[in-house]
């Protein structure tokens, strides 16, 4: 029987020594995207950018870069259904990267995604450009604007999540359950350590009792539920040239879920330098304004973001703490010591001047700092 002979040289030592799972099922994948009989090629770079994602350069007479991907079973399928189903939906079909091929390991265990390659076109952290800024922010308003109250949201949260109150309040109450499980004789304490977990508990159980006023809040400042990315580190957030000139793209949709607007905001504005932080959020206030989409006071914000901050912070409490009762890790006290820290350092997001603000038509002294 005839077999096709694969043309393209070095793939079948593909991210050899990698120790990812899926090799042969991505390899044959990239040779029926790359190769054919009458193909000839090879590949010419691989470049670890992160945890399980690569940049694979193929030399086919002309230069093809793609990034891959290896991902579990479910962030997988929300990526497709970001890319294929939701943003389409919304008319924003365009606004992430394409999606080339995908490859199901043999266990079924996880997923390879082919994208193509947007290059490090991401925003500039330190100095944001304007321009750039601007066009990157019109989408995301876009995004939150378009999918407010859209009926895909109820699938949304079945593939994604919850990052509302709900998001707040299971995070609170699992990281009191795994660190009041950190007690001898599951695991060995120091005088240090016990006062590390009692320090945390302790900032827990008064998050706890603050959950009535937050989800208050959330409910009368947060706005209508829409679709979040999840996750809007500058470095998931790309602006690159076309012909109509600057377009966004968003990458990394693996944390996308349904909830309030200030969840992706206040991880936004924190990836830039404070001073930066009030021109941003009046690009935001400008593209999301339209009727029935009017964003908080500067105060009221500063309390949506402290309460997605903490939700966040509170999640990653949770898995030191499993980690050392069930392994023993050590590097789990590490972990802890460092989400007490952040709690320590944790600042309202956008600044607050002693200026008088209006609301319901009177003038009211805000001396929050």
């Amino acid at each position: 029987m005839w077999r096709k002979v694969n043309m393209i040289e070095g793939l079948e030592q593909l991210l050899a020594g990698s120790g990812e799972r899926g090799l042969p099922e991505l390899r044959a994948s990239l040779d029926e995207l790359f190769g054919g009989p009458d193909v000839t090629g090879r590949v010419i770079g691989q470049q670890l950018l992160k945890s399980h994602v690569y940049r694979l350069q193929f030399d086919r007479g002309r230069v093809r870069s793609v990034v891959v991907k290896r991902l579990g079973f479910a962030r997988a399928q929300r990526n497709e259904l970001v890319t294929k189903r939701w943003l389409p939906a919304i008319g924003l079909n365009g606004c992430c990267p394409g999606l080339l091929g995908a490859a199901a390991g043999r266990a079924g265990q996880s997923i390879w995604h082919i994208y193509e390659d947007l290059g490090d076109r991401t925003l500039d952290r330190n100095e944001p450009d304007p321009e750039r800024m601007a066009v990157a922010v019109e989408l995301i308003a876009a995004i939150h604007t378009r999918f407010a109250g859209h009926p895909l949201l109820a699938e949304c949260r079945k593939y994604g999540g919850d990052l509302g109150i709900y998001c707040y309040t299971s995070n609170v109450r699992d990281a009191i359950r795994a660190l009041e499980s950190l007690r001898p004789p599951g695991v060995d304490l120091s005088s240090e350590r016990i006062a590390l977990r009692d320090r945390l508990l302790e900032r827990m159980y008064k998050l706890l009792d603050e959950q009535p006023y937050r989800a208050q809040a959330l409910a009368d400042l947060g706005g209508p539920e829409t679709l979040l990315h999840g996750d809007l580190w500058h470095t998931n957030i790309f602006v690159l040239p076309s012909q109509h000139g600057l377009q966004a793209r968003l990458i990394d949709w693996d944390r996308t879920a349904v909830g309030p607007a200030s969840y992706d905001l206040s991880t936004f504005l924190l990836r830039f330098p404070k001073p930066c932080r009030p021109w941003i959020l009046d690009l935001y206030r400008q593209s999301a304004a339209h009727p029935g989409w009017r964003l908080p006071s500067t105060r009221d914000l500063n309390l949506l973001f402290d309460t997605a901050e903490c939700a966040r912070f509170a999640n990653r409490a949770i898995w030191p703490a499993i980690a050392l009762l069930r392994d023993r890790a050590e590097w789990g006290f590490d972990e802890l010591a460092a989400v007490a820290q952040w709690f320590e350092a944790l600042e309202p997001v956008l600044p607050i001047l002693p200026i008088i603000e209006t609301r319901n038509h009177e003038e009211v002294f805000d001396r929050q700092r």
